[in-house]
């Protein structure tokens, strides 16, 4: 069932949109607060789409991040009683909440970096670090080395590969996602029941 490359294919063509970079920094904030979809779904395919404007996309894509993480420390510094942890009582995200205080328990400002890096829902983490009152310059350092390493470094992967690599992504697009959506259930099933 072919579903992903169809997908691929209008991130591609939105990819060459001339708003496709206001996209791009609008997607990387909201990401840092609410939106569930990680940057790199556009900004890859944003990168294949035009191999001469990857490092700019990446620059985007880090400042933008940065500054949503920015207002979401802010919310979660002024309004975690009021809104936030309501709203993760809804979704059932206070277990999420609860690890992540842990973690900055344990691991102070290095969490940040760390998840601003890895595929980890930055957003809980900004919104955490501000109801905990973590100072904010560390906060704001961290989130720039880690949300830059990891633009930088999906920009840098899609620069290497080029035409090669969008062929060869367009040809196995759907394995891929097909994959991607095993794996995930299988993480959640695992987090849930083990």
């Amino acid at each position: 069932m072919k579903i992903f490359t169809p997908m691929y294919e209008t991130c591609l063509r939105w990819a060459k949109h001339q708003y496709a970079t206001y996209y791009l920094g609008v997607m990387s904030f909201a990401e840092s607060i609410i939106f569930p979809i990680p940057v790199d779904v556009m900004l890859a395919p944003m990168c294949l789409a035009r191999l001469d404007k990857v490092w700019h996309y990446a620059l985007v894509a880090t400042v933008t991040s940065v500054l949503g993480g920015v207002f979401g420390y802010f919310l979660g510094m002024f309004f975690f009683e009021s809104l936030i942890y309501p709203l993760l009582e809804k979704f059932n995200y206070v277990p999420t909440y609860e690890h992540a205080v842990q973690w900055f328990d344990k691991y102070g400002v290095w969490v940040v970096f760390v998840v601003g890096f890895a595929p980890i829902p930055y957003k809980v983490f900004t919104i955490s670090a501000g109801a905990l009152n973590m100072a904010l310059i560390p906060f704001i350092i961290a989130s720039i080395f880690g949300r830059a390493g990891r633009f930088y470094l999906v920009a840098g992967l899609m620069k290497l590969g080029g035409v090669k690599m969008e062929k060869k992504l367009h040809q196995t697009i759907d394995y891929l996602g097909w994959g991607v959506v095993i794996v995930a259930i299988f993480a959640y099933l695992l987090y849930k029941y083990v």
